[in-house]
C-alpha cells in the first residue's frame, strides 16, 4: 500500500509539473495578445475555442453528463479558471509587464492550499505551511520591492485573479478524483460556453485591424494549451498527489515564465529575480516533504 501511494504521488507530481510548464507560457502569451486584442474579447474567444474543442471530445467519447451535485463544483471551476483568472490577468497586463505579473503567480500555491483545506478537507503539517508561506513571501516581497515595474491597479487585479484561480484549482482537483481531470476542465468550458459565446459576439471588433502573426500564435496558445491541455495534466496531478502538495509546483511557474518572458518579449530579467526563484525552489521541495 505505501508503494502504491508513493507511486500515485509521484505520478501526481509529474502530471502537475507538465501542467505547470504549460501554464508558464500563459502570461507572456497573454501579454502579446492583449497588445492587439481587447482583454474582454480575448477572454471570451479563448474560452469559446477551447469550449468547442472540449464539447467535440465529450460528444465523441460519449461522456456521461455531470450529476446535479457536481454542477456547482464545475461552476466554481468556470468562475475561477475559465472566466475570472483569464479576464483579470488580461486586464492586469494592460497596466504592468508580464515579468512583474508572473511573480504574483508565486502566491497561487498558498491560495490553492487554503482552498484545498477549506474545500478538500486536506490537513498539511505545520512545516508545510511554513515553507509555503515563506515561498510566497519571497515572491511577494520581490514584487513589492520592485513596485515601479507595475501599478496598483495591475497588482490588485492580479491578487483577485489569484484568489479566484486558487478556488478553481481546488474545486477542480477535488472533482477530478470522481470524474477525471480532462472531463472536469472540458465540462467547465462547456458550461460557460453560452456566456463566453455571447461575450465574444458583443466584444468582437467591428473592423478587424491587421493582427500580427505573434498575436494569432499567442491566441492559439492560450486557447489550446493554457485553457484546456494544461488543465488536463494539472487537475490529474492535483487529484493524484494532493491539492496542497502538488499545488506548490506553482511556486516554480514564475521561474519558467520569467525565462519565457525574457526570451520571447525581450523583457529585462534581473539577477535578484533569479536568486529569489532559487529560494522558492527550496521551499517547493520543503513543502512537498511535509505536505502529509
Amino acid at each position: 500500500m505505501p508503494q502504491r501511494v508513493q507511486s500515485k504521488s509521484s505520478a501526481g507530481w509529474t502530471n502537475g509539473f507538465i501542467g505547470m510548464l504549460i501554464f508558464s507560457g500563459s502570461l507572456p502569451a497573454t501579454r502579446v495578445a492583449v497588445l492587439e486584442f481587447d482583454p474582454l474579447f480575448l477572454t471570451a474567444i479563448r474560452a469559446v475555442i477551447a469550449g468547442l474543442l472540449a464539447l467535440s471530445v465529450l460528444v465523441i467519447t460519449r461522456q456521461a453528463k455531470p450529476r446535479r451535485e457536481e454542477v456547482w463544483a464545475l461552476i466554481y471551476v468556470s468562475l475561477g479558471v475559465v472566466l475570472g483568472f483569464p479576464l483579470l490577468t488580461a486586464l492586469a497586463l494592460q497596466h504592468t509587464t508580464s515579468a512583474h505579473s508572473l511573480v504574483y503567480i508565486g502566491l497561487l500555491p498558498l491560495s490553492t492550499a487554503c482552498f484545498g483545506v477549506l474545500r478538500g478537507k486536506e490537513r498539511p503539517r505545520l512545516a508545510f505551511w511554513l515553507f509555503s508561506i515563506f515561498g510566497s513571501l519571497l515572491v511577494a516581497g520581490y514584487a513589492l520591492s520592485h513596485g515601479s515595474a507595475g501599478s496598483i491597479t495591475g497588482d490588485l487585479l492580479m491578487i483577485a485573479a489569484i484568489l479566484l484561480c486558487g478556488l478553481g484549482y481546488a474545486e477542480g482537483g477535488i472533482l477530478s478524483r470522481k470524474i477525471g481531470g480532462w472531463q472536469v476542465i472540458s465540462w467547465a468550458l462547456v458550461i460557460s460556453l453560452p456566456l463566453t459565446a455571447v461575450m465574444m459576439l458583443f466584444t468582437a471588433p467591428h473592423i478587424w485591424p491587421g493582427v500580427s502573426t505573434a498575436a494569432w500564435a499567442s491566441l492559439g496558445y492560450v486557447s489550446l494549451f493554457s485553457m484546456w491541455i494544461g488543465f488536463i495534466f494539472w487537475y490529474r496531478g492535483l487529484a493524484q498527489g494532493g491539492i496542497a502538495s502538488v499545488g506548490q509546483l506553482q511556486l516554480l511557474q514564475p521561474f519558467f515564465g520569467l525565462a519565457l518572458a525574457g526570451w520571447a518579449l525581450h523583457e529585462t530579467i534581473e539577477l535578484s529575480m533569479v536568486v529569489v526563484m532559487m529560494g522558492v525552489l527550496v521551499c517547493v521541495f520543503g513543502a512537498k516533504r511535509f505536505s502529509r
